[in-house]
């Protein structure tokens, strides 16, 4: 694997941005560390394991902690594909520009259209969720009018702080970095080191989950354990055009993201059960919410109250990071004439730098979810955040299966980081993962209710249905001009342009 070819060293971030296809509109003043802590706050191993920790052991006892492994391992793969592409197209919004130039306009379209709503749905899920931990800080009651107002909140300083400019996410973003590595490292080690109150063979032990079934079943059942926890490493690229040296340093960020994430998962997660005091009451359902009586029975009333401001600054910092995302994704849509209101979305606002108009819009659209939940309950919030996981998994894979795609026809990667002979191989196993994911996301369930039982593919359909009638009545594409499908030209035009003699 090369992250430092001679050719790509010496090729500046403007040229490249110009070799294909575009001039500069950001300011390059995110480092590194806030490229990270961009992707590792929008991951957000806090908010994961905090969302799925009772579901997972209720499912599939304290072994389901391995989903964390296997997951994990399965996107690294999609990473290091990933890291190829924004290598050699290092260009703001991610998906959608990496899924145009492997395959098409239309291609793109559908990738983009489920990714932007996945995105947005996620937006609100996370804001709805951190309310309990706001409205427990401020012993507030958690009422449907109190949750609304919060999940504003929420959105709302997100909103400002993003309107502040790249330097000031990158700093927000690297202090939610530091209360992450708090929340999820520093509580995990103390957990498991000083609040032990079960035997490390438990993890082997699934404490009768499988009833007079197979195990593998309730294993298999508890994979969203994992599949729910490692995306996010892909706004890294997001933010292409705002990074110093994104062909090298972007890669790096995203496979950082996914192994530094799925550690401190495995020491949060370890460390919640092993501290449980009545870890067979989870595992049997009974307790829906168990993490705040763990936290209190281990770090008494104040200790817990301190944890809930760490966790606030991490569920802060991953709504900062989704909204960051998502107004990328929008401008870099709209830059290329693919969507209606282009012009004004595709904005930049001359004095901070930042697609102002296309943040707008991903505060909105989620402030006006968070309203449906209000009337319609709290399972509507269930109900459209199903499909949010299964929709980033269908993006992730449209990028996959197109670069796969054109390693097929002959491209060989052309940026700084590549992996060489290895990328095929890579990327047929990144594909395998992803179908073998998006299978256990699909799976329907028990219950009876169809609704409940088939909403993450009702809701993936119509997503998906949705954009295709645009796509063929609207033709939104048919507009754009932009550069499609020349990955294999591409890389020799990098490869001969007259700067890296």
């Amino acid at each position: 694997m090369s992250v430092d070819q001679p050719t790509q060293k010496r090729l500046g971030d403007a040229e490249h941005l110009k070799v294909l296809g575009y001039d500069d509109s950001f300011v390059r003043s995110m480092s590194w560390w806030g490229n990270f802590a961009l992707g590792f706050t929008y991951l957000s191993p806090l908010v994961g394991v905090y969302s799925l920790f009772a579901l997972a052991l209720s499912t599939g006892g304290p072994p389901s902690i391995f989903w964390i492994v296997i997951v994990g391992a399965g996107q690294l793969l999609v990473a290091l594909v990933f890291g190829e592409v924004v290598s050699q197209y290092p260009i703001a919004g991610g998906i959608y520009p990496w899924s145009r130039r492997l395959w098409g306009k239309r291609y793109a379209w559908m990738a983009a259209w489920v990714y932007i709503w996945a995105m947005l749905v996620t937006i609100t899920a996370v804001a709805e969720y951190g309310t309990g931990f706001l409205a427990s800080l401020i012993n507030a009651p958690v009422t449907n009018e109190v949750t609304l107002g919060l999940s504003a909140l929420f959105l709302i300083v997100a909103f400002g702080i993003n309107f502040s400019g790249t330097k000031m996410l990158a700093r927000v973003a690297r202090i939610g970095l530091a209360a992450e590595l708090i929340g999820v490292v520093g509580l995990g080690l103390y957990l498991l080191i000083f609040q032990r109150k079960q035997e490390f063979s438990v993890f082997f032990d699934s404490m009768g989950v499988e009833g007079d079934g197979s195990y593998a079943a309730a294993f298999l059942g508890a994979a969203l354990a994992g599949l729910f926890l490692f995306y996010g490493f892909e706004a890294c690229g997001d933010v292409a055009e705002e990074v110093e040296s994104p062909a090298r340093r972007i890669p790096t960020a995203m496979i950082m993201t996914i192994l530094v994430g799925g550690v401190s998962a495995l020491f949060s997660f370890g460390g919640y059960v092993m501290a449980a005091p009545d870890l067979q009451s989870i595992v049997n359902g009974e307790n829906a919410d168990p993490i705040p009586a763990i936290l209190e029975s281990s770090l008494g009333t104040v200790g817990s109250k301190l944890f809930l401001v760490v966790a606030l600054t991490a569920f802060l910092s991953c709504v900062l990071s989704l909204q960051a995302a998502a107004s990328r994704l929008l401008f870099s849509f709209a830059r290329d004439g693919m969507i209606p209101g282009h012009k004004w979305l595709a904005h930049v606002s001359p004095r901070r730098a930042v697609p102002v108009n296309a943040l707008i819009v991903a505060c909105t659209i989620p402030l006006l979810l968070c309203l449906l939940i209000y009337v319609g309950g709290s399972t509507l919030l269930v109900r459209i955040t199903a499909f949010a996981v299964i929709g980033i998994y269908v993006a992730f894979q449209a990028v996959v299966l197109a670069a796969l795609r054109q390693r097929l026809k002959g491209w060989k990667p052309a940026g700084p980081f590549n992996l060489g002979g290895a990328g095929i191989i890579v990327n047929i196993l990144a594909l395998a993962y992803g179908l073998f994911a998006m299978y256990l996301l699909g799976q329907p369930g028990t219950s009876g209710v169809i609704l409940d039982d088939w909403i993450v593919l009702i809701g993936l359909g119509v997503v998906m249905g949705s954009g295709l009638l645009y796509l063929f009545i609207a033709k939104p594409h048919s507009a754009s001009h932009a550069p499609e499908g020349d990955a294999i030209e591409m890389a020799r035009q990098i490869r001969e342009h007259p700067s890296t003699q």
